[in-house]
């Protein structure tokens, strides 16, 4: 099994950094965004933002596996 790529691996980290280390930037009850307290209004664009994220990994990691069936298809 290969290691992921550093680009893969930050993408992971985003979302993570993004819920759990910004609570003090956005630990308020006002300003009101779309009806809700910033705070709840933060965590559930994560939740929304979390997957394409995760896409966008996923999708650096499909095209490193195919960049590595051509280099070593063509070494036979």
């Amino acid at each position: 099994m290969k290691r992921p790529s550093l680009g893969a691996v930050l993408l992971g980290l985003i979302p993570f950094a993004a819920t759990c280390f910004s609570v003090g930037l956005w630990d308020r009850v006002y300003p009101m965004v779309f009806g809700l307290p910033f705070n709840f209004f933060w965590l559930i664009a994560w939740l929304l933002l979390t997957p394409l994220c995760m896409w966008g990994a996923y999708r650096l990691e499909v095209s490193r596996g195919a960049d590595d069936d051509r280099a070593g298809s063509g070494a036979r």
